[in-house]
């Protein structure tokens, strides 16, 4: 046991003591956050520039009522088609928009010289959408008054659990699951990789060789596991701390500064964006309403549940390569396929937290890690917490059972030099006693 505590001892300090280690351990999440800000930006106010848009109005309605919006701008003008068509200033214009009247078939034409974009497309539609729609209620009798009335106050969908009544967010639930199931899916890959180039470098410099002459493979290669693992644990506690003060600090924040910006008391003439705002509040009130602690405390439990097991089984992967590094891509697919279906699981258990291969996939060792990461901020802890036992149980089993094997093919291969090993060979090693 001493000796595979000095294992684990110079595993953990050799990684820790890095320069590299302590730069990315501090600069990774203010680049998540920073790359999740940025991608907020460009979905909000990137995806298209200012487009000008010549108008031929042959109906006269939408003149008076085609109003510009803050992407696209309207210039209206006169003439005949063919002669814009022609003539059309390409610097200036990105488009020539032809109204030839309100008819049964709308055949309105939106003429560009480059395409503009399915996004301002999609705006100058909507707009001409909402004039139309005026027009027959203004032809059906109804006033500007009634009209007020009908749009005056959109739905608003509260989604509540039955039980207790509490309110929930299936927005803010999608990604806070995408968030944990995509952080253990790279933190499986990555810290298991690890294990696999430590054991590989070790074996190709004949380091091994001298190693397993004082202790005993099944310690070794248990030192390492641990050993890289106490480094990623490391990382992580330092990653939730940080991430849980921002939570702290900055969501009440954002949640204060888009207060501000939405009056309750006007939104009947809210703007786009002052709804996209309440939106993000409701968001980030539930963001705040979140059971962090339970959050928390699984994603460490699977985080090092579903890193033993796969890496002991890249342990073994790295005691099976010789000289030629590359041959450890024959033996990693096997490993890194369920690491893939459980992230295409995931996916699935987002939009169907209850359907049958969430559930499924949320139990067997080789994938719950992810899966059911997906799945919790969904509630399946208070709704379902026979699922989550026996998903832990399981994960715990699927450990034990992946070292056992991992175990009985690593202290062979480690002391194996110049023959090139096979899947079947290796199979034959776990019927050994």
């Amino acid at each position: 046991m001493n000796k595979t505590l000095i294992i684990i001892k110079r595993e953990y300090l050799t990684r820790v003591r890095k320069r590299s280690f302590i730069v990315l351990t501090l600069l990774i999440p203010f680049l998540f956050i920073g790359l999740a800000a940025l991608t907020g930006l460009i979905a909000v106010g990137g995806s298209t520039g200012d487009k000008k848009i010549v108008v031929l109005d042959k109906s006269g309605i939408f003149e008076k009522n085609l109003k510009n919006s803050k992407h696209v701008h309207y210039e209206f003008v006169q003439g005949s088609l063919d002669s814009l068509k022609h003539n059309l200033d390409k610097k200036k214009y990105d488009a020539l928009l032809y109204v030839p009247g309100i008819d049964k078939q709308l055949n309105f034409q939106l003429l560009y010289n480059e395409q503009i974009g399915i996004t301002t497309e999609a705006r100058i539609t909507d707009d001409l959408n909402d004039i139309v729609r005026n027009e027959r209620m203004k032809a059906a009798g109804i006033s500007s008054d009634q009209l007020k009335v009908i749009e005056a106050e959109s739905v608003s969908l509260k989604v509540a659990n039955i039980q207790d009544g509490k309110e929930s967010s299936n927005a803010t639930a999608m990604i806070i699951g995408y968030a944990c199931g995509f952080l253990l899916y790279m933190f499986m890959l990555f810290y298991g990789m690890s294990v696999m180039r430590s054991v590989m470098e070790e074996k190709t410099n004949r380091i091994a060789e001298i190693i397993v002459s004082s202790v005993r493979p099944f310690q070794l290669m248990l030192g390492k596991i641990i050993g890289v693992a106490l480094v990623g644990l490391t990382q992580v506690l330092i990653w939730i701390v940080l991430f849980g003060l921002f939570a702290a600090i900055g969501i009440p924040m954002m949640t204060g500064s888009m207060a501000m910006q939405v009056d309750p008391a006007a939104m009947s003439e809210a703007t786009s964006q002052a709804a996209d705002n309440a939106k993000w509040m409701q968001v980030l009130h539930a963001l705040q309403g979140t059971n962090w602690w339970l959050i928390a405390i699984c994603f460490l439990f699977y985080f090092l549940g579903g890193y033993f097991l796969y890496a002991a089984l890249f342990a073994a992967v790295g005691s099976l390569v010789n000289e030629d590094p590359q041959e450890s891509g024959q033996y990693t697919l096997p490993i890194t396929i369920p690491i893939i279906l459980g992230f295409v699981m995931m996916s699935s258990a987002i939009g169907n937290p209850n359907s049958g291969i969430a559930i499924f996939g949320s139990i067997f060792p080789l994938t719950s890690p992810i899966v059911m990461m997906a799945r919790l901020p969904f509630g399946v802890a208070a709704d379902h917490p026979e699922q989550l036992i026996a998903s832990m149980l399981c994960l715990v089993g699927g450990f034990f059972a992946t070292t056992w094997m991992a175990g009985k093919i690593y202290r062979t291969g480690i002391l194996m030099y110049g023959k090139k090993i096979s899947l079947k060979e290796a199979g034959k090693w776990l019927m050994r006693k």
